[in-house]
């Protein structure tokens, strides 16, 4: 494998955005990601689902915004490097070389990590037979909506996640209940408000206790953790938000100065590792905020700094995209 100027680990939103600013500055481009398919969590938990928070798009389904990252990221030509995960950051005399779970040796100058939350599971609820009918009534994220159409859906969760999907399926479920454990919640306050204005029911201080079925999920037990009221409710499926466990993986043993499992940076979102970054949700400074909008400034400004960490004479601010000479320069670096 050739060595290029910059290799990204994460081909999530936040990464693509840093391969598309990458080869607009002249650099060449090697993404790595474990998943089969570039887009991160948009593409592979939730491509059913609008996103209210990225600038420009009113809302847009993450599908349509992972497709239109992927084509802005990949306009460039990088090499991408899908299913496979980078397990060794080897220090070498030109800069790195990555070693990967497939056994591949990836020579690169420097390393941005964009990894989001790391490796990531869905947090189940803990209950008899919730593996048994996975997929089978158990969802931990919607990959299509039709499969929920007609069907009676238990929402459990009280975060954003939850509340993006009762608003979701309103439109294709015959009904909709939201569990949750509390009465008070983490998500916006315009999605709280919307899903009120449903009149969707809300089962607040209850939590699910047992599962029921044969071949396909037929009800749940619920129960009420104040009053210890038991309730069977009959389902067809239940949608599980209550969060993710996510793990650094390889990374964690990088030498990286991490802060729990996230790598923290510098205002250059330098590590403690010259010529190694880190953008989006993997990384952390004071007074870190975890949305997309966020992100992408990340990588924009991670990109400057590995371009005059490459090349000092460079500019590190080299004029808006929507400038002749700005893009003049990036096409030429296609050629």
């Amino acid at each position: 494998m050739d060595r290029v100027d910059v290799t990204i680990i994460g081909g999530g939103p936040v990464g693509l955005f840093a391969s598309f600013y990458a080869g607009l500055r002249g650099m060449s481009v090697r993404i790595i990601d474990s998943l089969p398919e570039l887009g991160g969590q948009l593409a592979a938990l939730y491509p059913e689902k609008y996103v209210f928070d990225v600038a420009g798009f009113p809302k847009v389904l993450a599908k349509d915004l992972a497709a239109n990252l992927i084509e802005q990221g990949t306009q460039f030509n990088p090499d991408v490097v899908l299913e496979d995960t980078a397990t060794e950051l080897v220090k070498d005399a030109e800069g790195y070389t990555i070693k990967t779970a497939r056994g591949l040796e990836l020579p690169t100058r420097t390393v941005i990590i964009s990894a989001g939350a790391g490796a990531f599971q869905p947090t189940k609820i803990g209950v008899a037979r919730e593996d048994e009918f996975h997929h089978k009534g158990v969802h931990y994220g919607v990959k299509d909506k039709s499969v929920f159409a007609g069907k009676k859906i238990a929402i459990v969760g009280g975060g954003d996640s939850a509340f993006d999907w009762v608003m979701n399926l309103h439109d294709v479920a015959e009904s909709i209940t939201l569990i949750h454990r509390r009465d008070g919640f983490r998500a916006h306050e315009d999605s709280i408000e919307k899903v009120k204005a449903l009149g969707t029911p809300m089962k607040l201080f209850w939590v699910v206790k047992e599962m029921h079925g044969d071949d396909v999920l037929t009800a749940i037990t619920i129960e009420n953790v104040q009053t210890k009221e038991v309730e069977h409710m009959p389902v067809d499926s239940v949608c599980v938000n209550i969060g993710f466990k996510s793990s650094l993986g390889p990374i964690k043993d990088w030498g990286l100065e991490l802060e729990k499992i996230q790598i923290k940076v510098d205002r250059q979102f330098q590590t403690n590792l010259p010529g190694v970054f880190a953008v989006g949700d993997v990384c952390t400074y004071p007074e870190k905020l975890k949305l997309i909008a966020t992100g992408f400034s990340e990588a924009v400004t991670a990109v400057c700094f590995v371009k005059t960490h490459l090349d000092p004479s460079a500019k590190l601010f080299p004029g808006h995209s929507s400038e002749g000479s700005a893009m003049e320069a990036a096409s030429s670096a296609t050629h």
